[in-house]
């Protein structure tokens, strides 16, 4: 394949996207018949088919696959490229790919990134979410500019990459006024046999948390576990069960989801961290966020003690 015809490309891409080429026609206000002729003309030029016939309908083939991630990749850059002529604004925007690990509170990582909305750069942040072992690997392959994390690196990878870390928080546990009222007696011992909203085991936070709860004696009812600390926040809110939260976020989550502050757990903290592909930052919104969110973790578990 020579050269890339682009027009051929869109009618793939548009195609791929709605699952079908009758409904690529009519978003396209071309008729089916050119569609079908000019896909066949790129099948052609790639020297493999990028659909199959399954039943009545398109299934997209693994090359097609392919096909599709390059084409998403290629007219998002068009779109921007037009927003940019449109925008006229000076300076060309900064990509800013942020990778965060799902068990991060959202709360958060928004916190953390927020310097960066303010960057005296034009810059663009592109956020996505899952788990440290898979953006370790996006990481190592230039996809992302850093991690957002609640634990270092593990032990025994084999990635280039460094952890550093942001600060600390305790925290504190929540729950709803009725869900309260339900309850006598002082943090923490009335929440034995409480019903309780956890992560899920092999979260790092909830090891901390068992060995705390044994220390007190305490023997929660756990009705459900999560993996998605938003979802968590979201049983907690329609109360189900109290729930932990980071102190440094108490007045944000009390607002957020209606609920209050019933006692903290001093001595069980979790812990923030950037990973980067360097061992000193470079990337000027990796240095700022970096900066900012060590000073901010700090002033605002300090404003917290003090409530």
């Amino acid at each position: 394949m020579r050269h890339l015809n682009y027009n051929h490309l869109l009618y793939f891409w548009t195609v791929a996207k709605e699952g079908s080429v009758a409904k690529a026609a009519d978003i396209l206000h071309l008729t089916p018949q050119t569609i079908s002729g000019q896909l066949k003309v790129l099948e052609d030029s790639i020297g493999e088919p990028l659909f199959q016939r399954v039943g009545r309908g398109l299934a997209i083939t693994e090359t097609g696959r392919v096909v599709e991630q390059y084409a998403d990749e290629i007219f998002s850059l068009g779109s921007e490229l037009t927003q940019r002529v449109k925008s006229k604004q000076p300076g060309t925007p900064i990509n800013f790919n942020v990778g965060i690990v799902d068990s991060i509170p959202k709360l958060i990582a928004y916190k953390i990134l927020e310097p960066a909305l303010s960057f005296e750069q034009p810059i663009k942040i592109v956020c996505m979410e899952g788990k440290l072992e898979s953006l370790l690997g996006d990481l190592a392959v230039h996809k992302l500019d850093l991690i957002l994390s609640d634990r270092s690196i593990p032990t025994g990878l084999n990635v280039k990459a460094y952890s550093h870390e942001l600060g600390e928080s305790d925290l504190t546990f929540f729950g709803t006024p009725a869900l309260c009222a339900q309850y006598e007696g002082s943090f923490p011992k009335f929440l034995d046999n409480a019903p309780v909203l956890l992560p899920v085991n092999n979260h790092v936070l909830r090891r901390s948390l068992d060995d705390w709860f044994d220390r007190e004696g305490i023997i929660p009812k756990i009705v459900a576990e999560f993996d998605d600390s938003a979802l968590l926040k979201a049983f907690g809110e329609a109360g189900a069960g109290f729930f932990p939260a980071p102190s440094a976020m108490r007045r944000q989550v009390e607002t957020m989801y209606g609920v209050k502050a019933i006692g903290e757990v001093s001595d069980v903290s979790e812990h923030f961290f950037v990973i980067s592909p360097e061992r000193k930052l470079k990337h000027p919104a990796v240095v700022s966020v970096t900066e900012t969110a060590r000073s901010n973790l700090a002033s605002i578990n300090q404003s917290e003690q003090l409530l």
